[in-house]
C-alpha cells in the first residue's frame, strides 16, 4: 500500500485512460479574470524594489500589451518569444500574448546568440520581446474562446546534440500543474495570504508554472527577484511578509550558510520546498531547523510535464530525502524493462500534466511520447511503499542547481577546442549545487594543451552554466566499453579533482 496518497477528490480519467482535474477553469486567461473578479484591488505581482500591480492592473496592462501585439500583426496562434529576464515586463509580455490569442516561447536569458537564434527561428516567433524594450503598447484586446486543449507556451529544453527541444504546453498543462502544486502541500483553492518568492527565472517552468501561475491562481501575491542576491533574498522575506519559498537547493544552502542568517525574520514561511537538484540529507535538515514554521517537501517533474510530477512530502523530507517521492494525483508512473534484480528501468510519467509534444519534431515527439506515456530518459526505482527514487540520467545529464546540463552536448562542443583529442564531461559532486560540470581533457598527442584558452573557448561556445568549472587533464585515453562508449563510472572514479575553476 502506498506510503502516501495526495487528495484526489475529482480526479477522472478520460477516454484515453488520462487522469484529469474536473473543475478547472477553462484557460489561463480564464483563471486570471476569476482572480481579478474575485479582488482586483489586491497586490498580483510585486517586483522587489520596483513596481508594484494590482489584479486589475495585470489585466489591463497585459490587454494593453496583447493589443499593441495585434497591431503589430500579431495573430491567433503565432509565437512571440520573450527574451527579458524577471520582472514585470516579462509577467505582461507573457499574459499579454495570450490575449493576443499567440503562443509564448519563453527565451533563456543565459542562451548565447546562437542558441537564441535557433530557439527563435525553429519556434517560428514573428515577434520578439526584447531584454529593456519598451512593450508593446495598443488598445485593449482580449481573445476569446480559448480551451484548455489550446496551445499555450513552448519552453526550449536543451537538448543532447545542440538542438533544444520545444515542449508544447496547453492551458490545460499550465492549470493542471497549478492544481497539483497547491493539492500536494495541501493549501486552499483561495489563500490571498499567499505571498510567494519567486528567486529561479520565470523562463524556467519552476518560476512560471510552479510559482507564478498558481499564486495567481490562489488570489496571492507573486514577489519577483529581477537577480538573485542572497541578503536581498532574505531580508524579503521579512519585508514581503513571503509564505512560501519554492527554489532549488542552492539557494536554500546559500541562505541558512549566511553568518547572520539568525539575524532575518523567517517565521512566517509555511511552505520551504526545493527540487530540480539533488539535496542531502543533512542540508533538509538544515533547512528545517532553520525555517521552523514552514513544511518541507521535495518537488521533481521536466519541461516536458510542465514541471511538476512527483512530491515528496514534509513527513518524509529527511528520513527519505533521496526519494523524489510520490505520483502527484493526476500522475501515472511506470517503468520501461526494469532490471529483474534492481527494479530499475526508465521512467515513464501519464497524466493531464504531460505536454503535447516537441514543436516542429516529429520524429523525437514520436520517440519520447509512446501510448499517451513519456519516456522520460531517467532511470529510476520505486519502492514497495511508492516512493520513486532517481537513480541515474539515462543521457548522463548533468543538474547543475536546477539548469540542466547535457554531457554529450558540451563533448561535442569542446572537442573542437584547442589541444584536444578527446574530452569527456560528467557531473562534479557539490554540496551547494547538488552537481557541478567537470571536464576531463586528453591532450592531443604532441600538441600544447593550455587550461586557459581551453575554457575560454567553451565561453565563447556555451551558455555560462554549461561551461566547466572542473578541468582535469588526463595522459591516458579515456576508458571506454567494447562498443566504443566512454565508461562514465569509470571515469568518475579514477579522475582527481582539484579546485573548482571558478
Amino acid at each position: 500500500m502506498p506510503a502516501h496518497a495526495f487528495d484526489a477528490t475529482g480526479v477522472a480519467r478520460d477516454q484515453q485512460g488520462i487522469k484529469q482535474y474536473q473543475g478547472l477553469p477553462s484557460s489561463l486567461l480564464a483563471m486570471l479574470r476569476a482572480s481579478v473578479e474575485r479582488d482586483g484591488d489586491a497586490e498580483a505581482v510585486v517586483v522587489l524594489d520596483g513596481p508594484r500591480v494590482s489584479y486589475t492592473e495585470l489585466w489591463d496592462r497585459s490587454a494593453r500589451v496583447a493589443g499593441g501585439l495585434r497591431a503589430a500583426g500579431i495573430g491567433d496562434g503565432d509565437r512571440v518569444a520573450i527574451r527579458g529576464g524577471n520582472g514585470l515586463e516579462w509577467v505582461l509580455a507573457f499574459f499579454g500574448t495570450l490575449m493576443a490569442g499567440g503562443v509564448a516561447v519563453p527565451v533563456n536569458t543565459r542562451f548565447t546568440d546562437s542558441e537564441v537564434a535557433y530557439v527563435v527561428g525553429d519556434s517560428g516567433a514573428t515577434s520578439v520581446v526584447e531584454p529593456d524594450a519598451e512593450l508593446p503598447d495598443g488598445e485593449p484586446h482580449v481573445v476569446e474562446g480559448l480551451e484548455g486543449g489550446d496551445l499555450a507556451a513552448i519552453f526550449y529544453t536543451s537538448g543532447t546534440t545542440g538542438f533544444p527541444k520545444g515542449a508544447m504546453t496547453s492551458h490545460r498543462n499550465f492549470l493542471t500543474n497549478a492544481e497539483s502544486c497547491r493539492r500536494v502541500v495541501d493549501m486552499p483553492e483561495y489563500d490571498p495570504s499567499v505571498r510567494n518568492l519567486i528567486s529561479v527565472p520565470l523562463f524556467h517552468v519552476t518560476g512560471c508554472n510552479s510559482q507564478l501561475l498558481p499564486t495567481l491562481r490562489q488570489g496571492g501575491t507573486a514577489v519577483v527577484m529581477p537577480a538573485f542576491e542572497v541578503q536581498r533574498f532574505l531580508t524579503a522575506i521579512a519585508e514581503e511578509h513571503i509564505t512560501v519559498l519554492t527554489t532549488v537547493p542552492a539557494i536554500f544552502w546559500l541562505a541558512v550558510s549566511q553568518p547572520n542568517f539568525s539575524d532575518f525574520d523567517v517565521s512566517g514561511v509555511r511552505f520551504a520546498t526545493y527540487g530540480g537538484a539533488p539535496i542531502a540529507p543533512d542540508l533538509v535538515r538544515r533547512v528545517k531547523a532553520g525555517f521552523p514554521a514552514a513544511r518541507v517537501g521535495n518537488g521533481f517533474g521536466l519541461t516536458e510535464t510542465s514541471s511538476l510530477a512527483t512530491f515528496l512530502p514534509d513527513e518524509y523530507a529527511d528520513t527519505h530525502a533521496d526519494s523524489v517521492g510520490f505520483p502527484t494525483p493526476v500522475v501515472d508512473l511506470d517503468l520501461a524493462d526494469p532490471d529483474p534484480e534492481t527494479g530499475v528501468g526508465e521512467l515513464l510519467i501519464r497524466g493531464a500534466n504531460v505536454v503535447m509534444g516537441y514543436w516542429n519534431k516529429p520524429e523525437a515527439t514520436a520517440e519520447a511520447f509512446v501510448d499517451g506515456w513519456l519516456r522520460t530518459g531517467d532511470l529510476a526505482r520505486i519502492d514497495g511503499d511508492g516512493f520513486a527514487y532517481i537513480v541515474d540520467r539515462a543521457k548522463d545529464m548533468i543538474n547543475r542547481g536546477g539548469e540542466n546540463v547535457y554531457s554529450v552536448e558540451l563533448e561535442n562542443v569542446l572537442a573542437a577546442a584547442p589541444g584536444v583529442f578527446e574530452v569527456a564531461v560528467v557531473g562534479v559532486p557539490d554540496e551547494m549545487m547538488g552537481e557541478k560540470v567537470g571536464a576531463v581533457v586528453v591532450p592531443t598527442p604532441g600538441a600544447t594543451f593550455d587550461p586557459e584558452a581551453f575554457i575560454e573557448f567553451a565561453r565563447g561556445h556555451l551558455a555560462d552554466f554549461k561551461v566547466p568549472q572542473y578541468l582535469a587533464v588526463r595522459p591516458e585515453l579515456l576508458p571506454r566499453n567494447p562498443g566504443g562508449k566512454v565508461l562514465k563510472p569509470v571515469l568518475r572514479t579514477e579522475t582527481e579533482w582539484g579546485a573548482p575553476l571558478r
